[in-house]
């Protein structure tokens, strides 16, 4: 590189690496068409130590010459741009040295060299050190042409505290604006309200408010996510002076491994569905992995620029607040969204706000529509392929684990990525997607009508028996083939390659695949000699309860029957096309895993491969070893957060696990940031996951690998389950869960199986202690506390 003396509009991409985070962001916004004063950037490579090379300042000379010949009579602004400041990770701001009003170019010279040396002052160290950086600082500066502003101010294009995003928050001072980021005045404040910018405010900023609005609106749209802009306005001109990432709203560190997605806003989360199919925290590897399968099956929610799934401590959440926002623009009060949700969310509490997210509906409608006629192609087309890609997916993953693990070399297993599992793992997306959506979601609408009809208990009954006859729920797969395993009817050759990817993680590709335990088929049978009832008594009994329930409707209303029997069957029908598209997106995860760990044996970095994101992964695979760096702070940030409890089911704000986890008073369903919200209960409530009352001795387990101490006719407490818990269940008298809808798992398979059981109860494990004699109403969803185990 010869010219490390470059103006803005003239930066390219290979010296913005040398050019510094304010310089690099002044350059694309100039070169953007923004209007940012012009000025010129000295790379850090022109300095010898702290000191400019004599041929680097001929250069700057010139440069100086160019800009009084454009700006007759200017002076200049000298700051710095160092190659980690106004990152998403740190701004900087105030630290480094600025100089402003220089003339001469002797002085500019002066200028150059004092900010270069402040990258050796103790503040910045002091900031270097509480962010997690390094000491050393390289530092390229920014020379402007110095706004004489008659107001100058900074705005938020986010609430910097509460994260929220209805409204743009600022500061502004008369004339320059170095006293305001000094922070050595009291500026008046004003904001700029979402969707369309309203001001509240002194009056002699209003004339200027709506050209800031609509400014800090397209940069934070450009730019990628909230930021934090500096301004200026002088003779009537608007002029934008720096914009960086807020950083107290960054959801990830890559260099502490710390990745928390409630500090980008004022959201409210829910674990409920995706805390069912990731139930632990997630390694990075497994979360990228996790991202690419949202995105392909819920590619709607990706259209508006806000995440729709978070990383909260390691754990996955889902933004109600998104969802949300999506249904009120198609004209769903939170009264009816949380109705037509609550199958695949649960019940939200009547007292919980959920903060719409400030898109307007026209935007909202303007995305959605082209979009969801794209998403109608997509699943006509795909639809067609459905019948043979489920005919011969498992085949296809044995032969791309067989493919995978034969590769020889670094290269080889890239380009194989690239090739083949890449697109494979796109394309189980897709069919997943199809069959969440091909049937629709029957069951929310007709669960309420037949509730009205019948009640609760011969509703439960009716959209049960799903799995008699030779159609059988993927989700019960497992159980029913070591039922058949028990009895001789399968091998366990043939009992791994049908069943051997479904567990209680399946999703984190660091974990074992059942079928790699030599010893996971014995505990499980073992498990199910001491169930109190076989399995095949239990189908039959509730085929009875169903059938027992549909001639007691079929009496009561024989003019429904007919069209109700067909929704019924619709309703079953959509239930196995959604079981058995899971099945297969998981199973895909085992190539997946099979992937990074050869990746792991290639380089010889093992499973510490797995602590990397998959462009990461990747990056490391084509040679460039840099993103190893950050493993050893990652590794260690995954193993505190599971030392942490499971964290609320709702999550309202910025939630840090780790203060969290240490207050005394902490509430396992819920958490909100503002402190509101109605007392915790003392009572056991939740979803009427699958009817009947039983009494009976709690078991509280916090994972299926306790599956052991679950004594045959005890009721098993735990926080969630998913396929890897099916085995327990004939063992148990009812289930209760503190996370669960009725389209969970634990809802699911106890109707099948017509075991008592109450899901999303948020506080059970808290409530309840092993030894506790409780009884459990699945038909009204409450769990009552007969006598503690101390009594």
């Amino acid at each position: 590189m010869t010219n490390r003396v470059c103006f803005f509009r003239e930066l390219t991409a290979e010296q913005a690496a040398l050019a510094g985070g304010k310089g690099r962001t002044l350059a694309r916004l100039q070169q953007g068409g923004h209007p940012v004063p012009d000025g010129f950037l000295v790379l850090a490579s022109a300095f010898e130590g702290d000191s400019l090379l004599p041929s680097e300042w001929e250069r700057v000379r010139a440069a100086l010459v160019r800009l009084r010949a454009d700006h007759p009579g200017c002076s200049f602004a000298v700051r710095s741009s160092a190659l980690s400041e106004d990152s998403a990770q740190a701004s900087f701001a105030g630290e480094f040295e600025t100089v402003l009003d220089v003339h001469e170019d002797d002085a500019v010279r002066d200028a150059l060299e004092s900010v270069r040396r402040s990258r050796h002052a103790g503040r910045v160290a002091a900031y270097s050190q509480a962010q997690g950086l390094g000491s050393a600082h390289e530092v390229a500066v920014v020379v402007q042409v110095l706004v004489r502003a008659d107001f100058a101010g900074v705005l938020f294009t986010a609430d910097p505290v509460t994260g929220s995003r209805a409204t743009m928050v600022g500061n502004y001072v008369r004339g320059l604006g170095e006293r305001l980021v000094a922070g050595d005045t009291n500026a008046p404040a004003f904001t700029l309200s979402r969707p369309r910018g309203g001001y509240t405010g002194p009056e002699e900023l209003r004339r200027y408010a709506r050209r800031l609005y609509q400014l800090s609106d397209r940069l934070e749209e450009e730019l990628g996510g909230p930021q934090d802009i500096e301004w200026a306005i002088a003779g009537g001109g608007l002029a934008l002076l720096q914009a960086r990432p807020i950083t107290t709203l960054r959801g990830h560190d890559p260099v502490t491994g710390d990745w928390n997605d409630s500090r980008t806003g004022d959201y409210v989360w829910t674990s409920t569905n995706l805390g069912e199919a990731v139930p632990e925290v997630m390694t990075p590897c497994t979360w990228s992995f996790f991202q690419i399968f949202i995105e392909h099956t819920l590619p709607m929610l990706f259209l508006f620029g806000y995440r729709p799934i978070g990383n909260i401590g390691g754990r996955c959440y889902m933004n109600l607040s998104l969802t949300s926002t999506i249904g009120a623009a198609f004209g769903f009060n939170q009264k009816r969204f949380n109705e037509t949700s609550q199958e695949a969310f649960g019940k939200l509490p009547d007292d919980l706000e959920i903060p719409l997210i400030p898109i307007s509906r026209w935007s909202v409608l303007r995305a959605m529509l082209p979009g969801a006629v794209r998403l109608k192609r997509r699943l006509r087309a795909n639809a067609k392929r459905l019948p043979g890609f489920l005919a011969t997916a498992p085949t296809r993953c044995e032969a791309l684990r067989a493919r995978i693990q034969a590769t020889s070399s670094a290269a080889e297993l890239r380009q194989l990525w690239t090739a083949e599992l890449e697109p494979f793992f796109r394309e189980c997306c897709h069919m997943f997607e199809v069959c969440t959506r091909r049937e629709g979601n029957p069951a929310v609408k007709l669960r309420r009508e037949l509730g009205g009809l019948v009640g609760d208990a011969d509703a439960n009954a009716l959209l049960s028996g799903m799995s008699s006859g030779e159609s059988k729920l993927a989700s019960l797969g497992p159980l029913l083939g070591l039922t058949q395993l028990a009895r001789g009817e399968l091998d366990r050759e043939t009992y791994a390659r049908r069943y051997g990817h479904r567990g209680p993680n399946e999703f984190e590709v660091s974990t074992p695949r059942p079928a790699e335990d030599p010893d996971w088929m014995e505990r499980q049978l073992a498990g199910l000699r001491e169930a109190p009832v076989d399995v095949d008594t239990l189908l039959a009994r509730q085929k009875a309860a169903h059938d027992a329930a549909w001639e007691r409707f079929r009496q009561r209303h024989p003019r429904l029957a007919t069209a109700m029997r067909r929704r019924l069957d619709r309703a079953a029908v959509a239930a196995h096309s959604r079981e058995v598209g899971r099945s297969e997106v998981v199973r895909v995860f085992w190539p997946l895993r099979t992937f990074v760990q050869r990746a792991g044996a290639l380089t010889g970095h093992g499973e510490a491969l797995f602590f990397l994101l998959i462009d990461e992964l990747l990056t490391v695979l084509g040679g460039d070893e840099t993103p190893l760096a950050s493993i050893p702070a990652r590794r260690e940030m995954h193993a505190r957060y599971r030392a942490l409890p499971p964290y609320p089911a709702l999550i309202r704000g910025r939630f840090e696990p780790f203060q969290w986890a240490a207050d005394p008073r902490r509430r396992s369903d819920r958490f909100d940031a503002r402190g509101e919200g109605a007392p915790a209960s003392d009572s056991i409530t939740g979803f009427p996951g699958a009817a009947g009352v039983i009494e009976g001795r709690a078991r509280v387990l916090l994972s299926p690998d306790e599956g052991g101490q679950l004594q045959p006719g005890e009721i098993l407490v735990t926080s969630v389950t998913n396929v890897g818990w099916t085995p327990l269940f004939p063992r148990a008298a009812a289930v209760v869960t503190d996370i669960g809808a009725p389209l969970s798992h634990a809802a699911i398979v106890a109707r099948e199986l017509g075991i008592p059981a109450v899901v999303g109860c948020g506080n059970a494990t808290m409530r309840l202690r092993t030894g506790d004699r409780v009884r459990v109403n699945g038909g009204q969803g409450t769990v009552e506390v007969l006598r503690t185990e101390a009594s």
